[in-house]
């Protein structure tokens, strides 16, 4: 084993990642024209953002656990959304993410997936004055024209519908709007990004989850999922698909990434990618670092207690490198460049990260990073588009669709075991 000083001289060889520089935003938004144009955009145009992680942060907040009203979203919360802050960031609308683990015992699935729907939902009603539950583009469009943020559903995780399409149809008619096929676990019938692939993409099932989702007006969500997965989900898929929360893997190789061969797809099927703000997947540096950290970790359990100690202490003590608005901007215009203006958007994961990149440190900055873009010579039709015509254009083209399929056919009614065989479901409870 090597001794604690060769071990941290093994891991950390490198210099610690610089800061990349990014755009000086000026505090007086009257003395800077791009803040001006963005924010007058974002007066026309609802700024939808496909995922902020805010009912889960409630549900695990020590003080509130659960409890919208003792969460406080009049004021400041110490977390990354509030309600001041979301005016002052010209939100539009949001989908609020009804994410629940992928690990949970089965039993609970159901259970916390409902107590997170009514969580999110509960958000909207309590504050009336603000929000306004939207379940169509119409709504949408109308909840934003009255002066308050549209509020919509996305489930984060296939498997909470524990392989039912009837269980999919309930949470449509409770509100969601989307769902991600997967979260970092597999299910029986898709795979995910984070674990070595089990299906090769999507399974029979799971084609017929995304058909019933075609046939319900429920977006296909591909943020989480395997390019296999996507790959499938493209192919089967009879409405545009959109990516929640994710970026460009050619600027940031990390496996929750869209490649490129993937972005050129998406816009062949009328997609949209929503640009994630997670400092690890907009940021090469704290991809790496965080990499560097897990294995420095894992090297010093395996030492005694007393280096042990040193060894986190000295990791706690070295600072971490930092992701910048001007990085999520390069995966926005990567994004444009290979996929088209018409196929981006924006998914910060606010209250979904320990910390977000300079310069969008919470949802107020939204300008900030429309301000960065309009430097860089975007129309502001395209910052339309960006801020929410292409997504509002998807939204459209889906609901289009299901009007469609159920002119044509009643709702399906196949099981796993019909359609993956008798031995699928004996893989019910292991989705790792």
């Amino acid at each position: 084993m090597l001794a604690l000083p060769l071990l941290l001289a093994a891991l950390w060889l490198q210099p610690a990642a610089a800061i990349p520089a990014g755009a000086t935003i000026p505090a007086d938004a009257t003395a800077d024209p791009a803040l001006q144009r963005a924010r007058a955009v974002l007066a026309r145009v609802p700024l939808i953002d496909g995922h902020n992680d805010l009912p889960w942060a409630i549900r695990k907040h020590a003080a509130a656990a659960g409890d919208v009203a003792a969460y406080g979203l009049r004021g400041h919360t110490g977390g990354h959304t509030d309600l001041p802050r979301l005016r002052e960031g010209r939100l539009g609308a949001q989908f609020w993410s009804v994410y629940v683990p992928g690990d949970l015992p089965a039993p609970d699935l159901l259970r916390v997936q409902l107590e997170q729907i009514d969580l999110a939902r509960r958000i909207v009603a309590l504050h009336p004055e603000d929000l306004g539950l939207a379940l169509t583009a119409d709504e949408l469009e109308r909840v934003f024209r009255g002066g308050r943020i549209a509020s919509l559903l996305g489930l984060e995780g296939g498997h909470t519908i524990i392989d039912s399409l009837a269980v999919l149809r309930s949470y449509y008619g409770l509100g969601v709007r989307y769902m991600t096929l997967t979260h970092n676990v597999h299910t029986s019938w898709a795979d995910c990004a984070a674990l070595p692939p089990r299906h090769g993409g999507l399974t029979r099932f799971g084609e017929a989850v995304v058909a019933e989702m075609n046939h319900l007006g429920m977006l296909v969500d591909l943020s989480h999922v395997a390019p296999a997965t996507m790959d499938d989900a493209l192919r089967v898929s009879e409405a545009p698909v959109i990516f929640s929360h994710s970026s460009a893997r050619a600027l940031t190789d990390v496996p929750r990434n869209v490649p490129d061969d993937i972005l050129r797809r998406v816009a062949a099927n009328g997609g949209v990618v929503m640009v994630t703000f997670l400092p690890a997947y907009v940021s090469q540096a704290v991809a790496d670092d965080r990499d560097t950290r897990g294995r420095a970790r894992a090297a010093a359990k395996r030492l005694a207690p007393a280096a042990r100690r040193q060894a986190l202490a000295e990791l706690a003590a070295r600072p971490p490198a930092r992701a910048t608005l001007a990085q999520v901007a390069d995966h926005i215009e990567h994004i444009r460049r290979v996929a088209g203006v018409e196929h981006v958007g924006i998914g910060g994961d606010f209250d979904g990260m320990s910390s977000a990149p300079v310069g969008l440190e919470d949802v107020s900055k939204y300008p900030d990073l429309f301000a960065e873009l309009a430097r860089r010579g975007w129309t502001d039709g395209e910052l339309e588009q960006l801020a929410g015509r292409n997504l509002l254009r998807a939204l459209r083209a889906a609901e289009a669709v299901a009007r469609r399929l159920q002119a044509t056919r009643p709702p399906a009614l196949a099981t796993l075991e019909q359609l993956d065989g008798p031995a699928s479901a004996l893989t019910r409870a292991s989705r790792r």
